[in-house]
């Protein structure tokens, strides 16, 4: 196996984005996380502000049916619809491949796992925890009132949610679509790293 890529798929306060992190650096491979909205600008020539107004959350559909699933179409600068939400997804979608397919690297978020289901070299995680867990973290990270996180947390999972469910058919929180679910409030974010080295140990170990 030539390179390796985890997908991090991750509740808001469970430190999936940390875990992300201190997992590259003991890979010594790149992470992505916001970095992929600025390579799918480069790649398309749409303004990356659009991008990210989009990222991991859905912004015109109040009450959305799935779409056909992602399939990996692109439309072109002089068709309708190029800036959609659907074609900037796509173009998110591009890059992650591209990227599964030149270098070993740790991916948040962004359906990452379903694009990249069928790649052979992809390790894909779920990290979740529970409520007080997720909230202790959440308040030592963001400046809003205690009294407000609760609802700030449920409402930031259900864009993650809705925005899976959109563009892949699939439920977010469905653990069939994951190799490891990790409760990161159990084991702690080294003991989580640690959880998935030696997943990639076993799986890929010639």
């Amino acid at each position: 196996m030539n390179n390796v890529v985890v997908t991090i798929n991750r509740q808001y306060g469970s430190g999936g984005k940390t875990i992300g992190m201190m997992l590259a650096d003991q890979m010594g491979v790149k992470y992505y996380n916001r970095e992929i909205v600025k390579l799918a600008s480069e790649e398309s020539g749409i303004d990356e502000a659009m991008f990210a107004k989009v990222d991991e959350k859905m912004v015109n559909y109040s009450f959305f049916k799935p779409k056909k699933v992602y399939t990996g179409e692109l439309k072109t600068p002089d068709s309708d619809g190029f800036t959609s939400d659907d074609n900037l997804f796509n173009f998110q979608a591009k890059v992650l491949k591209q990227l599964a397919e030149k270098e070993s690297c740790v991916i948040i978020g962004r359906c990452a796992n379903f694009i990249l289901k069928d790649y052979p070299n992809v390790v894909s995680v779920f990290v979740h925890a529970d409520h007080d867990f997720c909230r202790e973290q959440a308040l030592a990270r963001v400046s809003i009132p205690e009294k407000e996180i609760d609802k700030f947390i449920e409402k930031t999972d259900k864009f993650r949610a809705d925005y899976y469910k959109y563009h892949t058919g699939a439920q977010w929180y469905d653990l069939r679509g994951y190799d490891l679910c990790l409760d990161s409030g159990k084991l702690g974010f080294d003991k989580c790293v640690e959880e998935i080295l030696a997943y990639i140990r076993v799986r890929f170990d010639d």
